[in-house]
């Protein structure tokens, strides 16, 4: 069985004149078409709504009448969607849903948010973090308008605004051996024990770029936490390759860590807004992407320390006391 509102609105208006002519009058189709749609109706329903009167006139039966009421009711539901979607349009939906990659959201997602809604008082933003694959799947599916994330794994389907490239490098303990070295190279880091990050496309990456080498790191752990990975790495459990540049060189429990670059031809990752491809941009989304591409000019990236972006940090007793409560780290 299936009703559409093209039989509801010919039944009604036949209810109300009384007669298929009048109502083809009222609706502006032929009396057959009506006749047809009212006989399908019945059929469906399986009860008579009219009976035949004199010449043309119909009607209602008892059925008919109290099913008329209702049929009026739907249809006056259905005639105040559009001003409702309009309603809520233009004051419930004047939040815009964003998706932060959870590797950024620490440093991105406060100061972005907050700028933002500074600028912007009559605008929200709903933000989440997710891992990549979680981002695609959430633009995919509507529940995320636009996410700041890496240019990883960004099929048909999305585009992407870049809007800084933040190229790979080595963190390592502060008291590592390697600590002090100018710059490493993939071939010397594959002997030591490596910390992955073990997120969906993130680690993807971070391997592709021993293989684009010939070489195979010696995964020590994984994680699928960044602060997680750099308490193991403060702690001596192995070196990360990272892209993102916090402000503080320390790991959550005050141990010291150091940058180092990464020598070598290695694919750097490219910070940006992705949108799902073709969809027709709110103003709340151009409001947004306005706001970051201003936030993000050059030489900036909040959050993130790139005055000096690739450093040895100070030795670890030196690094706790700039990190204690109310400072912060060497960038």
């Amino acid at each position: 069985m299936r009703i559409t509102l093209r039989q509801l609105e010919y039944f009604l208006a036949t209810g109300e004149t009384g007669s298929i002519r009048l109502a083809s009058e009222r609706v502006r189709i032929a009396p057959s078409a009506i006749s047809a749609a009212i006989a399908r109706l019945e059929t469906d329903l399986g009860v008579a709504l009219f009976r035949r009167e004199q010449a043309q006139s119909l009607a209602l039966t008892a059925t008919g009448r109290a099913l008329l009421a209702e049929a009026r009711a739907i249809l006056d539901r259905v005639a105040e969607l559009p001003a409702r979607a309009r309603a809520i349009d233009g004051a419930g939906r004047r939040r815009l849903a964003v998706g932060f990659f959870v590797v950024l959201a620490p440093m991105l997602m406060p100061e972005v948010t907050r700028g933002f809604a500074a600028r912007h008082p009559g605008l929200g933003i709903d933000p989440c973090e997710c891992d990549q694959a979680e981002l695609l799947d959430g633009m995919r599916q509507g529940t995320i308008e636009v996410a700041m994330t890496y240019d990883l794994g960004l099929a048909e389907g999305i585009a992407f605004e870049p809007l800084a490239t933040l190229p790979a490098h080595v963190i390592v303990a502060a008291d590592h051996p390697l600590a002090a070295r100018p710059s490493l190279g993939l071939p010397e880091l594959a002997r030591e024990p490596m910390i992955l990050l073990d997120l969906p496309l993130s680690r993807d990456y971070f391997m592709a770029l021993f293989q684009g080498q010939g070489l195979e790191p010696r995964v020590a752990l994984r994680t699928r936490s960044p602060e997680h990975l750099r308490g193991l790495v403060a702690n001596g459990f192995g070196y990360a390759i990272a892209n993102a540049r916090p402000r503080t060189l320390a790991a959550l429990d005050g141990r010291g860590l150091a940058r180092i670059p990464l020598e070598g031809p290695c694919r750097s990752l490219r910070v940006g807004l992705a949108t799902p491809a073709g969809m027709p941009q709110r103003d709340e989304l151009a409001a947004f992407a306005a706001f970051c591409r201003e936030l993000f000019a050059p030489p900036a990236i909040p959050g993130m320390d790139l005055a000096d972006p690739l450093r040895v940090a100070a030795p670890a007793a030196r690094l706790l006391r700039i990190a204690s409560p109310g400072g912060h780290g060497p960038g």
